[in-house]
């Protein structure tokens, strides 16, 4: 189809070959077929080696004009999936848009529903990622004329109060030395700190550390303490709000003890009254 001839080679290591040292490619597909592929590749994989593996086997193979693009989106995306949490069911077109932009180097305009209310922002989008459920954008302003972002004005926002996202005809790109692995860990950094600012430390049976630990996931930490008389471990576990925690810790109630704050030993005493109360 291409007009380049092919010929058979024999013995070990044989096959088809191109003459004139000819190569393929991924042949048929168009830049924004290979996109939408890899789009898709990262989507719906975590972050397990084989998916790490297929994305740069796919950028290795890909035709060079079409590399730059796919490998901006393998580096921008990322999937963070913690200890007792799920990977969304599926992915909103949002996120697929955003990463269309990353691959193209295209600013974005978003409408985003925040603390303010409803804002329009315009934006070089550098990072799009999951961590569980949920999924997030890094990006920031333009900050020169060629559409290169201020990195002191990055900001986090979550992909599920964009309301609408398009990409726009103007360059929009990273700064040089952007570190896209490091921007992420320090924003998970800080959004597992303000889920956790609400603390209590437990004493957990054995068996069931590992259980616990791995549902609360980032949120909980064993500590460096003996096992009491029962063999109980120490535990510490947070969340955002004194309540939002004990509604998590009530179903752990046969194998954990809360031995504080009292605030939260409170609010569980109250959730026990009001479920027996409910199903006396």
């Amino acid at each position: 189809m291409s007009g380049v001839p092919i010929y058979p080679t024999r013995g070990r290591g044989g096959g088809w070959r191109l003459i004139g040292g000819a190569r393929t490619d991924l042949t048929g597909l168009t830049e924004g077929e290979v996109t939408s592929l890899l789009i898709g590749l990262t989507q719906s994989l975590g972050a397990e080696p084989e998916r790490v593996a297929a994305v740069r086997k796919l950028v290795r193979a890909m035709p060079a004009p079409f590399r730059e693009g796919a490998q901006r989106v393998a580096d921008a995306t990322v999937r963070d999936v913690p200890w007792g949490e799920v990977q969304p069911a599926s992915v909103s077109e949002t996120v697929t848009t955003l990463q269309r932009a990353i691959a193209a180097r295209r600013q974005v305009r978003i409408q985003y529903e925040g603390a303010q209310g409803v804002v329009t922002r315009e934006l070089v989008p550098l990072v799009v990622g999951s961590r569980g459920a949920r999924w997030y954008l890094l990006a920031a302003p333009a900050a020169t004329e060629a559409g290169t972002a201020d990195a002191e004005r990055l900001r986090t926002y979550r992909v599920d109060r964009v309301l609408s996202a398009s990409a726009l005809a103007v360059p929009g790109a990273a700064p040089d030395g952007f570190d896209l692995s490091g921007e992420w860990a320090r924003m998970v950094e800080r959004v597992e700190d303000l889920r956790g600012s609400v603390r209590a430390t437990l004493r957990v049976q054995p068996w069931a550390v590992r259980a616990l630990t791995d549902r609360f996931g980032a949120q909980a930490r064993i500590l460096e303490e003996e096992p009491d008389a029962e063999g109980r471990a120490a535990v510490e576990v947070s969340a955002h709000r004194i309540d939002a925690l004990a509604e998590q810790l009530a179903g752990w109630t046969s194998v954990a003890e809360v031995l504080g704050p009292p605030e939260v030993r409170d609010e569980l005493r109250r959730l026990g009254e009001r479920i027996v109360e409910r199903y006396a």
